[in-house]
């Protein structure tokens, strides 16, 4: 058995914020499923949304976020991390993260602006913001004598009072794979963390890389967490659209600095959709879309900035430039074929604003987590800061409670259980599940699609939960475990959303309500919106 006084689950912006913040006081313990710097956050190209410029304030930040979120963002959440927006910059920055410079600007630092806001106000490293930020922090972390890197390890539940039989239910952390030396090992501690990410891996399409299966999201749920706004899945308008792209996304900075989006024939058509053209926020770009390419029988539409200077696209997207030409496409001279993809999961484990569940000394912190700042839609790069402010003060929560004695935690069992006799049903059921969410559960909705998705998400949980029970735990189950119980708590809650807001559009119910609020599912009890 290990120990720690902290375990955190996932090693993205949330997490390593959290042992940063942490490892003076506390041996903390972080769970990674590869290495240390693998992961979503590691991906992030934009940068982090904060009110930094003299003009900006955090009024207008909160309403940029809350037009976006539409109607249904928490205010005083929202607030909260916006008004701490520039101390956790400030906190990187003190740390070494090597943001884009500009000594023309009153803060040093070049800002750009994205779809839904109505100021520049990302401060980014060129267009590679979540490589330099986690690079920087890992490289902290790896020095930090308090803090124990389990690269290679993939938590499958966590043990809680509930499972011990002892009264109540607090978190004493978790059963572990050991991917390595494939063995389950037990990890207790006195507060656990889910900094696990989003479920991205549940669509056949994603921009999120192959460790985004809900694994918190889905082990918070079984722990007796109440999750929050599944049915809000963010889809990235602009996935470059290439056979070996493997889902790169082309940053919304691209937008933001004057890119065009145009039909194969030239034609722009975001006027059409919106009056903010291409940058109104995500949901209406990725409908829009979406829209053109049904209508006109297309694979993909075209994303140009090919009018600008060369210099300028190499200066801002030195990364998206270089990928794209190793591809054969010279995005200074040519438009970028784009898709939407899935991007981010809105909702997740209910949280208050220290990050707290409701499971006793559990936390959920990051895209795992509602809050209630992304409401029906997140604004762009609202989600890194998220990361960082709450990730702070889950921190401070922690350092001010008091130390609990563990009870007596038994090893994982798997006395009664088999090696597999063959792997094909875990990856024929993960192909299928994908396709289906895919094909069902997109960026426009039915509820006769909705429906067939249940069915076949039910027959394949069935299988999955059958499996699970009779042989040894693998990477690929516990993942597979995880993305089907993610996509049931999508489904069933775009089930119980009786209008269209935001990222959830039904063609059965094009309207929003006058009045709505947020959709909560609840383990054991009826679904409520």
């Amino acid at each position: 058995m290990l120990k720690f006084d902290v375990l955190i689950v996932g090693s993205g912006l949330a997490g390593m914020t959290l042992a940063l913040h942490l490892a003076e006081k506390r041996k903390v313990g972080l769970i990674t499923k590869r290495d240390l710097l693998e992961g979503n956050s590691t991906y992030a190209q934009g940068g982090i949304a904060a009110v930094l410029d003299n003009d900006d304030s955090v009024e207008d930040h909160i309403r940029d976020t809350l037009i976006a979120g539409a109607g249904l963002c928490d205010e005083e959440a929202t607030r909260f991390i916006v008004e701490h927006s520039k101390e956790a910059i400030d906190w990187l920055i003190d740390l070494g993260v090597p943001f884009t410079r500009d000594d023309s600007h009153q803060t040093g630092y070049h800002l750009t602006r994205e779809g839904g806001h109505s100021h520049r106000r990302i401060i980014h490293a060129a267009d590679a913001t979540g490589a330099a930020v986690i690079s920087t922090l890992g490289q902290k972390i790896k020095a930090h004598p308090n803090i124990a890197e389990l690269e290679d390890y993939i938590a499958i539940d966590l043990i809680t009072a509930h499972k011990l039989g002892l009264p109540g239910n607090r978190a004493f952390g978790a059963y572990a794979l050991d991917k390595n030396r494939d063995e389950v090992v037990t990890i207790a501690a006195q507060h656990t963390i889910l900094a696990s990410g989003g479920a991205g891996k549940v669509y056949l399409y994603t921009t999120n890389p192959d460790t985004a299966t809900g694994d918190g999201i889905a082990m918070g749920w079984r722990a007796g967490c109440r999750v929050g706004n599944m049915e809000f899945i963010q889809f990235h308008p602009t996935c470059l659209y290439h056979p070996h792209a493997k889902s790169f996304l082309i940053s919304e900075a691209v937008r933001g600095e004057g890119g065009i989006l145009k039909l194969p024939d030239g034609t722009r058509f975001m006027p059409q959709h919106d009056p903010r053209g291409e940058l109104a926020p995500r949901d209406v770009v990725a409908r829009a879309i979406d829209f053109e390419m049904k209508k006109h029988g297309l694979d993909c539409v075209y994303l140009d900035i090919s009018y600008k200077p060369a210099s300028f696209i190499q200066e801002h997207f030195p990364n998206i430039y270089a990928h794209c030409l190793e591809l054969g496409i010279d995005i200074t001279q040519q438009p970028i074929p784009v898709v939407p993809a899935v991007h981010f999961t809105c909702g997740g484990i209910v949280t208050d604003l220290k990050g707290q569940t409701d499971v006793e000394g559990l936390y959920a912190v990051g895209e795992v987590a509602c809050t209630g700042l992304h409401g029906a839609n997140r604004l762009a790069s609202n989600s890194l800061l998220e990361c960082l402010v709450i990730g702070k003060a889950a921190a401070a929560d922690i350092l001010a409670g008091k130390p609990i004695k563990l009870p007596t935690i038994p090893d994982w069992d798997d006395s009664r259980v088999t090696d597999p006799d063959e792997e094909v049903v875990i990856s024929h059921n993960w192909d299928e599940l994908r396709r289906a969410m895919w094909d069902y559960v997109g960026i426009v909705r039915t509820s006769k699609r909705l429906e067939r998705a249940l069915h076949r998400i039910d027959l394949l949980k069935a299988e999955i939960d059958e499996y699970y029970s009779h042989f040894h735990v693998s990477n690929d189950l516990i993942e597979l475990r995880n993305l089907v119980q993610a996509a049931e708590l999508i489904v069933r809650s775009a089930m119980l959303r009786k209008e269209s807001r935001g990222l959830h559009f039904s063609l059965d119910y094009p309207d929003p309500l006058p009045q709505t609020g947020d959709t909560i599912l609840q383990p054991g009890a009826p679904a409520q919106a």
